[in-house]
């Protein structure tokens, strides 16, 4: 089985992990998508810089490469946000406009014509989600579980979230809209969920954080990655994985739960200072203070990684066996 077959992981955002070592293997292993690309070979762990953005801000990409996904094409500039997916990446600029490389096997990186004015941007798995300032989303790549089909009359949202193969967009008013895959319930938001103020989406499942810091998970739960610990709270982020969760507090500390197969659902002992997180598909990078990365989690294609040097970074994002950074390039 290649890991095209395999169950997903986002993200980020980001969305399916390879198989799970222990436990019983997720029926959506089997229903999901199938692909003539070969598995990647077991990587050396040792992460490269393979490419780089210009001016101040630079796109760093680490580690599986067979699709093309850590080649940061080479005129990217003035980059403000970064996405990456299953096996490819979006790369917002600061005039509103998208940039994206890697996986187009399902059109995912073939961006609709006259995109702009796009604030925000979420990659699934074989899919591709754009905000924009007047508060519509666009959508592109794999529909074949209406990922990519939008809810008639979706207006107002704040933010979006791409999964495995479905998606969760935040309104203004708190509340939340979900379309695509359904099977486990992960396009069911519970009944009330409100006072909402951020989202994410993994492979089968959804998390959404209230005002109040409280976490609210839905759909697959047969790693135990949509119930929430209890006594979580002040949380001021979260993340979805293949098959497990994160989530940031406001002392700067991590939490999760879910599958641990590969230590995805184990953080680093001492970790603190965090500001940023996100979850790929088995594995998580966290956002120092400092500027700094930290990883946890599978490290057969180098993904956990990090490059030698890197410094003074400003986002992350996890996909399915490689990981994005954009730091800023100091005079």
């Amino acid at each position: 089985m290649n890991l095209k077959t395999l169950a997903f992981s986002l993200l980020t955002v980001l969305v399916a992990c390879g198989q799970p070592t222990t436990g019983p293997t997720p029926q959506a292993a089997t229903r999901k998508v199938a692909s003539s690309r070969p598995a990647p070979p077991v990587g050396s762990g040792h992460a490269v810089l393979k490419s780089l953005a210009l001016l101040t801000n630079q796109v760093v990409a680490w580690d599986y490469n067979h699709d093309g996904q850590t080649n940061v094409p080479a005129s990217l500039t003035d980059v403000t946000a970064i996405a990456a997916g299953g096996y490819h990446n979006l790369a917002l600029k600061t005039d509103g406009t998208v940039a994206a490389w890697g996986d187009n096997q399902f059109s995912q990186i073939t961006l609709p014509t006259g995109l702009t004015d796009v604030t925000a941007i979420s990659a699934g798995r074989f899919h591709s989600l754009a905000l924009k300032t007047d508060g519509t989303v666009v959508a592109w790549g794999d529909n074949r579980f209406g990922q990519i089909t939008l809810p008639t009359g979706l207006t107002d949202v704040m933010a979006i979230s791409a999964g495995g193969f479905h998606n969760v967009a935040l309104q203004t008013d708190g509340t939340v809209v979900a379309w695509g895959d359904d099977l486990y319930g992960q396009s069911s938001g519970p009944d009330g969920t409100t006072d909402v103020k951020a989202i994410a989406v993994g492979g089968y499942h959804s998390l959404a954080l209230k005002n109040d810091g409280t976490v609210v998970a839905w759909g697959l739960n047969d790693f135990g990655q949509s119930s929430v610990p209890a006594d979580l709270t002040d949380v001021t982020a979260i993340s979805a994985g293949s098959y497990h969760s994160l989530a940031l507090k406001n002392d700067g500390t991590v939490v999760a739960w879910g599958l641990d197969d590969f230590g995805q659902g184990s953080v680093p002992a001492g970790l603190t200072g965090v500001t940023a997180i996100s979850a790929g598909f088995s594995h998580n990078l966290a956002l120092k203070a400092d500027g700094t990365v930290v990883t946890w989690g599978d490290n057969n294609q180098g993904q956990s990684s990090v490059p030698v040097g890197l410094t003074n970074v400003t986002a992350i994002a996890a996909g399915g066996y490689h990981s994005l950074a954009l730091h800023t390039i100091l005079p």
